[in-house]
């Protein structure tokens, strides 16, 4: 649980807040604004108390009106009012204010069991194994299990082993002499060497050979590395978390995994949830999300984006088939192209669930479309889209689209050769 205080007044105006912080993992101790504090200490204050405040601090102004956040900047601690159709996106954002860095966005209670878990967990130096469909945070539970280690001090290395070389894999993971083949002009100490001391966080494991699990095996158990072509294994100190967005008991037991391998991991599993099944993240990682890609250039002039109430309750009824990924992408989408100074939820471009009809007669079963096809259709009509958002500007659509400028060109001119032909 992270620590902080709050003012008796604070208490006295907002008692609900409180509450809120404690499922974000806080714990919240009332002081008076005068109290002696120690150096790190983090305090919550009415604007009114500013006397009181370092720049470590938040100060809170409940106001009717248009909410207004401002960063810490210059000495000054962050300031931010609100009222009450904002209290929500107020209380979370002021959560995320005090957090520190690799602290996941917490504010549902299903969240908050499962970091205190982990919060016990990091103190020790068993093996990890997190699972959970992609985008659910894997990666910001290890860093937060590597960070309340007692290796905190030293190298936390992430390797998506998805992404290795198949061919290279073994020499980038346990290291290689000069010369072991071809191209090996130098030796390489690879990844478990590199982490050495500290933590070694291999993303979708599911995906490493099963000749390169025996090896892992080994170094788990022996806790050394055979480097390819040394004739003599190499001590290594790490802790491993591991992660997958497949079930590593099913893949065990259809023979996809080794299921000695599985057992050596599966010592402290974490399981995490969907985003649709812990709803009170919602708006936890939102606020987060808004104050990473706005906060620091938040000033007067370019005051920080609140979402409206209407588009919080758009974003709470959302399922979030892609979960804090597509949240992500959502709020980004939104933050560039908003027309006002607010979110509103017509700025949330948001994927609805395509009806599907049951009752259409078939008079004749149609062709099946070539798959080809689909997905050039498909690409078409996200190229419309994204063209249509931007009115027309070429280069912005393409960074929604996540292609490059030239690409952009390439595929309108494809459009418009179709579109002669046809």
């Amino acid at each position: 649980m992270l620590p902080v205080d709050m003012s008796q007044r604070v208490h006295r105006l907002l008692p609900d807040l409180g509450a809120w912080l404690d499922t974000a993992c806080y714990s919240v101790r009332i002081v008076a604004a005068e109290a002696p504090r120690g150096k790190a200490t983090q305090r919550l204050l009415l604007a009114e108390e500013i006397a009181h405040a370092t720049c470590r601090d938040v100060l809170i102004e409940w106001r009717d009106g248009a909410p207004r956040l401002m960063p810490a900047a210059d000495g000054y601690p962050a300031r931010i009012a609100f009222g009450e159709p904002d209290r929500a996106m107020a209380f979370a954002l002021i959560g995320e204010l005090l957090r520190p860095p690799h602290m996941p966005a917490v504010g549902d209670e299903r969240s908050a069991v499962l970091m205190r878990l982990a919060a016990r967990i990091a103190a020790s130096e068993a093996t990890v194994l997190i699972q959970g469909v992609t985008g659910t945070g894997k990666e910001g539970i290890a860093r937060f299990l590597h960070d309340r280690s007692p290796r905190a001090d030293k190298d936390f290395i992430a390797v998506n082993c998805a992404a290795l070389p198949e061919t290279m894999m073994e020499a980038m993971l346990f290291g290689h002499r000069k010369g072991s083949f071809t191209g090996a002009a130098a030796s390489s100490d690879g990844l478990f060497l590199a982490a050495d001391g500290g933590t070694l966080f291999l993303d979708e494991i599911t995906e490493l050979p099963l000749a390169l699990q025996a090896k892992l095996l080994r170094a788990l158990q022996e806790g050394e590395v055979l480097p390819v072509g040394a004739t003599h294994p190499v001590p290594v100190d790490v802790r491993v978390i591991a992660a997958g967005n497949r079930d590593l008991a099913a893949e065990a037991e259809a023979g996809r995994f080794r299921s000695d391998l599985y057992w050596r991991l599966n010592v402290m599993p974490l399981q995490l949830q969907p985003l649709k099944a812990r709803p009170g993240d919602i708006t936890a990682i939102a606020a987060a999300f808004l104050l990473r890609h706005q906060a620091p250039g938040t000033t007067i002039a370019t005051p920080f984006a609140w979402p409206t109430p209407a588009a919080m309750d758009r974003l709470s009824a959302h399922d979030w088939p892609g979960n804090a990924r597509e949240l992500g992408n959502v709020l980004q989408r939104a933050i560039v192209l908003r027309e006002g100074e607010r979110i509103e939820a017509s700025d949330l471009a948001i994927m609805a669930p395509v009806p599907v009809s049951v009752d259409v007669p078939a008079l004749r079963r149609p062709a099946p479309a070539r798959l080809h096809d689909v997905a050039r259709a498909s690409a078409m009509d996200a190229i419309r889209a994204a063209l249509r958002d931007t009115g027309g500007h070429r280069a912005h659509a393409a960074r929604l689209l996540g292609i490059s400028e030239r690409t952009l060109r390439y595929r309108l001119a494809e459009m418009r050769d179709l579109a002669m032909a046809g």
